[in-house]
């Protein structure tokens, strides 16, 4: 995330994401839960392990459910945005995790670029930011910052909302059936449509991730818009 990107989620913002984010993304809980569940996999039940949280702030739901499942392994958040870095710590202390967790707030291209990492997740970020350049950008900060055969979890929005009507109306029920009005649900698409820019197929995230330096990507998470994959840096 850029700091441009990041200035929109001030504090205000900040208390709202965790609600907005369970009730953006049906199967938050699980996606999280996964992504956890197969870098484990990746990684190996018993290895010890230094995980990169890219776009940490927020729920802190990466952490926690990777700690939990590996009591072994550490982390390093690391978030632009100061309020949502502090958000995800008060979730993360509050789990019994903070001890193993290193908090940075900076953006992800001025964080120590050594190799140090066994493995990271960029989850809810890559679809904030604007344009492929900036995509393109923050994957490669993420590359070199990872060991040879390190496995990546990125999640993000991945298809042009306008291209498909349905799945957007379907998206604001999703808002409707958590009691906002039809004018909420019309102002939350509308945010949505001019605050985001997703790539605009599964294709081209492969693509992305092919030119930054990832290789055999295996999708593991579906839910409307969007996407979850598991990668392997080259």
């Amino acid at each position: 995330m850029n700091g441009t990107s990041a200035a929109k989620f001030d504090p205000t913002r900040a208390n709202e994401f965790a609600l907005q984010s369970r009730i953006g993304l049906a199967g938050y809980e699980a996606c999280h839960e996964l992504a956890a569940c197969m870098l484990s996999a990746a990684l190996g039940q018993t290895s010890t392990a230094t995980v990169l949280v890219a776009g940490a702030g927020g729920t802190g739901n990466e952490i926690i459910n990777a700690g939990r499942l590996e009591p072994a392994w550490r982390f390093v958040a690391v978030d632009p945005s100061p309020p949502m870095l502090e958000l995800a710590r008060s979730q993360i202390e509050a789990a019994g995790l903070a001890g193993r967790t290193k908090f940075v707030s900076c953006l992800l291209a001025d964080l120590e670029d050594e190799r140090q990492f066994d493995a990271a997740t960029l989850i809810g970020v890559l679809h904030h930011l604007p344009g492929d350049a900036a995509k393109r950008g923050m994957l490669s900060d993420l590359a070199i910052r990872l060991k040879p055969g390190a496995p990546l979890i990125l999640a993000a929005n991945h298809r042009t909302y306008g291209s498909d009507p349905l799945t957007m109306a379907a998206w604001g029920n999703r808002w409707r059936m958590n009691g906002a009005t039809p004018e909420e649900v019309r102002n939350k698409l509308g945010t949505i449509l001019k605050g985001a820019d997703p790539l605009p197929s599964e294709e081209a995230v492969f693509t992305l991730m092919a030119e930054t330096g990832f290789g055999s990507p295996k999708r593991f998470f579906s839910s409307l818009f969007w996407g979850a994959w598991i990668c392997f840096r080259n």
